[in-house]
Order: structure tokens, then sequence, then C-alpha cells
């Protein structure tokens, strides 16, 4: 029982990692990094470190940009669901559950 609980710390730590990498700070943070390592080290910050930022800033583009898309579906679910009567209200809280307890729901909803 103690490593499913801490199993459970570790995704929900996960999560939250993965929904604060969409934030505009994450894009601060990595400027940060970078002028914090041109400072202390200039020397050591060859064309290879400047791509390894340019992919941390592309990544974090991404995640930004299907972080939006994900809201943007979740607010047109939660409203066809709040217009549909006979729709189950107890999924409009499920993007708050861990991907794996959605997916156990999903099976057991298809069968």
């Amino acid at each position: 029982m103690r490593g499913f609980v801490c199993m459970t710390h570790v995704r929900s730590w996960l999560t939250a990692i993965g929904v604060s990498t969409s934030h505009p700070l994450a894009f601060v943070v990595v400027g940060l990094y970078a002028a914090a390592w041109l400072i202390v080290d200039p020397q050591s910050f060859s064309w290879e470190s400047g791509a390894t930022v340019a992919v941390w800033i592309m990544t974090l583009f991404i995640q930004r940009a299907e972080h939006r898309d994900t809201q943007a579906i979740h607010a047109k679910l939660d409203e066809l669901l709040r217009a549909e009567g006979s729709a189950d209200t107890e999924l409009r809280t499920l993007d708050r559950e861990e991907p794996e307890e959605i997916e156990a729901l999903r099976e057991e909803m298809l069968g």
C-alpha cells in the first residue's frame, strides 16, 4: 500500500510539472538559465549550447500550444455536457484525475 501512495504522489507531481511547463513563466526560467550560463561560464556556451536552449524553448512552445488546445476542447465539452440534460455531470471533473485513472474509467465505460 505504501508503494501505491508513493506512486500516486509521483504521478501528481509529474502532472503538475507538465501543466507548469505550459505557463509563460517557464519561458522566463529557461531565459534566466541561459543568461546565468552566459554570465558564469561564457566560454562553454557554444553553438551546441545555443541549440540546446533553442530545443528547450521550442518544447515549451509545443507544450503551451497543446495545453491551449486541450483547454479549448475541455471548455467545449463542458458546454456540451451542460447543455445536454441527460449527460453524466461527473465527467465534467474528469480532467482533474490522473491519466491512468482516466484510462481505467474509459475502459470501464467501453465494456
